[in-house]
């Protein structure tokens, strides 16, 4: 078995683009793609049925991640918690009264892993967000000891953010497989260039690049190199 674990710097900054684009390489390449993620929430923002959806922006992220892997998982499968509010996992499971369990994160990841060649595990917000008040995302990522993948945003302030989640991801003994610059335009500034080549250096990390896509059409979505095979999931 091999994956990879997808996190972020924050927020808005082409996670779920990222792994969306990683899940359908390896499936166009012919690899069975399990997918997961521990939590979504804002799904208030998308309570029209999928079959009135415009286009697959407009997906929720677990749906977008079955679109982009071919799988027939289910909701419950790939999202075992799922709530309307935009906010922090660990809130949104609060205000629903529903404790976020660790053991069903990993039992959930551990069936799509079985089921796949390649399981593509998109994490919630940063590195560091809890799940739980006393279980964070790094937590997961730990168990699950699968290489990271860091989604960036190329302009001020990413050098930063984006050093910062490599050492966060080191310090928790786990590879830093690349990083990914979500959104890189055409021609990009000498700012962009800039922080693209000052995170591989101060980072000792490879550095790709991804432009803007038009989600409404995953065939036209440019490849992504996966990581080196690796150990997927530690017994659980």
């Amino acid at each position: 078995m091999r994956g990879v674990f997808v996190t972020g710097t924050g927020t808005e900054v082409g996670k779920s683009v990222v792994s969306a684009v990683l899940a359908r390489t390896a499936w166009t390449r012919g690899a069975r793609v399990g997918v997961f993620k521990p939590a979504v929430s804002g799904l208030d923002d998308h309570r029209r049925l999928p079959e009135v959806w415009a286009n697959a922006a407009e997906l929720p992220d677990h749906a977008l991640l079955r679109l982009a892997s071919g799988s027939s998982q289910s909701d419950d499968e790939i999202a075992p918690y799922r709530y309307g509010p935009p906010v922090s996992p660990h809130l949104a499971a609060e205000i629903a009264a529903e404790p976020i369990d660790p053991a069903r994160l990993r039992q959930a990841a551990l069936q799509a892993a079985r089921r796949s060649d390649l399981l593509v595990c998109e994490g919630v917000g940063g590195f560091l967000v809890p799940l739980r008040p006393d279980y964070l995302v790094r937590d997961l990522a730990r168990e699950l000891a699968l290489p990271v993948v860091i989604a960036a945003s190329p302009g001020l302030g990413t050098i930063n953010h984006t050093l910062m989640t490599v050492e966060a991801v080191r310090a928790a003994g786990l590879e830093v497989a690349a990083v990914v610059l979500s959104r890189w335009p055409e021609a990009p500034s000498l700012l962009e260039v800039s922080n693209r080549d000052t995170i591989a250096k101060l980072g000792s990390v490879q550095v790709e690049m991804l432009p803007d896509l038009d989600l409404a059409s995953p065939e036209r979505w440019p490849a992504l190199a996966l990581p080196r095979p690796r150990p997927s999931l530690r017994a659980a």
